[in-house]
């Protein structure tokens, strides 16, 4: 369906930090775009949040040209930004073609459905945002050099009624933002925090859900800087305050919708493809965490007493594990991925986890014992450690013989020159220099 009657229409991509970039084009010529998208530069796609040019071999380096490549308008993502006028409204995703489609989010996303839909296996994903709301607008956070900030709510509140009631007006408009731009929230709550909170998707088909996260997590910001306040998804935006992070939580079914997760006389119901999709987790996903702590401030996250898995474990309703068996039904029961960071995309999260569970099914790879009891424990956890730090990260997605099967040779290039010269610019830098780079947009 197209708005053709429209005066404009906004098409945009899903860059790499999850942002969503793009332009505003006349209503009359959308039609005519699905046939031939607009062009864009991959340049797009090798930008921080603040629009500092990162290292990308043949996209930013001597060699580049800086030309455009054919988008691809997705049809049928048409939802409408609320802020807008009417005629203004209409909202569009698209992803890169050609080259760049090798890197570009989204792309690699199609990509892995398409090869789940060739097994005959169908995702279904529900996504948990974990954000904090500040009493700061970018001049003020200028002028308190990025330090001593004022939080929304005063003190951790956990599920505190008081604060959820006094922010009634930020719960309504954020449900109010959600109906236009076609969000399925599930749920929000107070988090422990200051400010802290979470809002929840709720589970649909797997590109939606990607989808749904981007846009709830764009247009949030938008929402906190109409209010004068600003939404922060940095990781671990203080050392004195819990870490902040993104879950996903995933099931399997055939074409005619059947859960592929469940068996009623398997141990905890957990049928042998279940079982195998946690293994496949377990193997690949060491090699991949670059894609769920994709930033210097993302490590910050795992640090003692943050609530940030220590291992690639997993356990039946654990949340001290990385990866969570949670539900109690056949159309219920699924694995929650905790290792992903708040600040991480999740078109590429969602397409690491499937990418790795996958491969898991089709090599019938066992996983460790559960994890019983506290996984902070040390030793407790059972499963491999997490690298150890951002440069053994990007290594190990160097060397990912499944990154470059599932994703692309080009993705693993690009993505691991990026984070590296990311890493050399904050070599000596202090979280302040993180926050004046990653606080209102990373």
């Amino acid at each position: 369906m197209s708005e053709t009657h429209s005066r404009f229409a906004t098409i945009a991509i899903v860059d790499t930090n999850g942002l969503l970039r793009g332009q505003k084009v006349r209503g009359a010529d959308v039609a005519g775009l699905f046939d031939v998208g607009p062009g864009m530069s991959p340049v797009q796609l090798a930008l921080d949040p603040t629009d500092e040019i990162l290292d990308m071999p043949g996209v930013t380096d001597d060699s580049a040209d800086f030309h455009d490549d054919v988008l691809a308008v997705d049809q049928d993502s048409l939802r409408h930004i609320p802020f807008e006028r009417e005629e203004d409204s209409p909202l569009y995703l698209a992803e890169f073609t050609g080259e760049a489609a090798a890197f570009c989010p989204r792309s690699l996303l199609r990509r892995v459905l398409a090869r789940a839909e060739a097994a005959g296996i169908c995702a279904k994903v529900g996504v948990e945002l974990e954000f904090t709301l500040f009493d700061e607008t970018p001049a003020s956070l200028a002028a308190k050099g990025y330090d001593g900030l004022t939080t929304a709510t005063a003190h951790p509140s956990h599920d505190l009624i008081i604060y959820q009631a006094a922010q009634a007006d930020f719960y309504a408009a954020v449900a109010d933002m959600c109906g236009p731009l076609g969000i399925g929230l599930g749920k929000m709550h107070e988090e422990i925090g200051g400010g802290f909170m979470e809002a929840c998707i709720a589970a649909t088909t797997a590109m939606e859900a990607a989808d749904q996260a981007v846009l709830l997590k764009n247009f949030l910001r938008v929402l906190a800087m109409q209010r004068g306040q600003t939404v922060c998804f940095m990781p671990r935006w203080s050392e004195q305050v819990d870490s902040q992070s993104s879950h996903l939580h995933v099931s399997l079914t055939d074409r005619e919708g059947r859960p592929l997760f469940w068996d009623g006389d398997a141990p905890d119901r957990m049928s042998q493809r279940f079982r195998h999709f946690i293994g496949g987790m377990q193997a690949y996903l060491p090699a991949l965490m670059l894609v769920f702590a994709p930033t210097v401030n993302a490590w910050r996250r795992f640090a003692e007493g943050t609530f940030a898995p220590p291992a690639f474990s997993w356990g039946v309703e654990n949340r001290t594990t990385a990866f969570r068996v949670v539900g109690h039904g056949a159309g219920s029961l699924r694995v929650e991925n905790r290792l992903p960071c708040s600040d991480a995309n999740p078109h590429l999260v969602l397409a690491a986890t499937l990418a790795a569970g996958l491969a898991g099914i089709e090599e019938q790879l066992e996983p460790t014992g559960a994890t019983i009891g506290n996984g902070y424990v040390p030793g407790a956890a059972k499963g491999p450690p997490l690298p150890d730090g951002m440069a053994a990260a990007i290594a190990a997605l160097e060397g990912s013989s499944l990154a470059r099967d599932w994703l692309s040779p080009r993705f693993v290039e690009t993505f691991t020159a990026t984070r590296s010269h990311q890493l050399r610019q904050f070599e000596g830098k202090t979280l302040i220099d993180e926050r004046r780079r990653f606080f209102e947009l990373g």
